[in-house]
């Protein structure tokens, strides 16, 4: 009797330290192209509007998912970050959004070796645009740069130059990046620095990033939150402030409403 591979199996090819990243990058391809679905009731376009250069395999989360860990699976034992390294600056440049996620999650999977020497590859990919969607930027933030800043917490002031970056990525970056840290308590000075440094910034996708940052901000310390934005209030774009003062109470949330309205 001949065996069939289900539409949910994922053969790994390639096994070994010295495979290179093309051949790879054409496994990985295959396998999601394998899983790919036309658009339906989920249609990923829907949720980035206006990139023309993003495409598509419409695969959900759990598939892709399962996928990385069987590709992990076959090359834990024989490979180091920087071969998952290797293979993810390549599948970074790739124009759909799943072989650029795959890539991240297959480097998340080595965080155990990361390095503050990493901060500088992963800032390359934002700089070069090779991340230039909200989601893959998230995805570097809270499974590479969020983990590698937990380990490392004093390399963290390294994103105040951030912040400052003529490219719109590395600048939601420079707040997104610190929410894993946040949520512990610590690099809350720096935060707040960049936060104010971003304030001015009339991206759109920057103002929610620094609201979602104050926000787990205030999670650690609802009274110095509370204060900075009674104090700066005016200053702060109303789309940030909407987004930092979502865990308050009503009461609290109106009158800081009314606090900040710019006079």
């Amino acid at each position: 009797m001949k065996n069939s591979r289900s539409r949910n199996s994922y053969p790994i090819t390639g096994v070994g330290p010295t495979v290179r990243p093309s051949v790879s990058r054409r496994s990985i391809k295959r396998a999601l192209r394998r899983l790919a679905r036309p658009p339906g009731s989920f249609d990923a376009q829907r949720y980035f509007r206006g990139d023309q250069q993003l495409r598509f395999y419409n695969i959900g989360a759990k598939p892709m998912r399962a996928y990385v860990r069987s590709f992990y699976k076959a090359h834990r034992h024989h490979w180091s970050v920087e071969d998952a390294m290797k293979l993810a600056d390549d599948l970074i440049t790739d124009p759909y959004l799943e072989t650029k996620s795959v890539g991240i999650e297959i480097v998340a999977r080595f965080r155990r070796s990361f390095r503050p020497k990493l901060l500088s590859r992963w800032k390359r990919w934002l700089s070069q645009n090779h991340s230039a969607n909200w989601a893959t930027t998230d995805a570097v933030c809270g499974l590479l740069i969020g983990p590698l800043l937990v380990e490392y917490p004093t390399i963290a002031g390294r994103l105040r130059s951030w912040s400052r970056d003529r490219n719109m990525w590395v600048r939601r970056a420079s707040i997104v990046g610190l929410i894993p840290l946040l949520r512990r308590g610590i690099a809350l000075d720096i935060a707040y620095e960049i936060a104010q440094t971003l304030h001015k910034d009339t991206e759109d996708l920057i103002q929610k990033a620094v609201g979602w940052a104050l926000r787990e901000a205030g999670k650690a310390d609802a009274r110095r939150l509370e204060q900075y934005l009674r104090s700066a209030g005016p200053s702060i774009p109303r789309t940030t402030v909407r987004y930092a003062i979502e865990r308050f109470p009503t009461v609290t949330r109106q009158a800081l409403l009314k606090a900040t309205r710019t006079r």
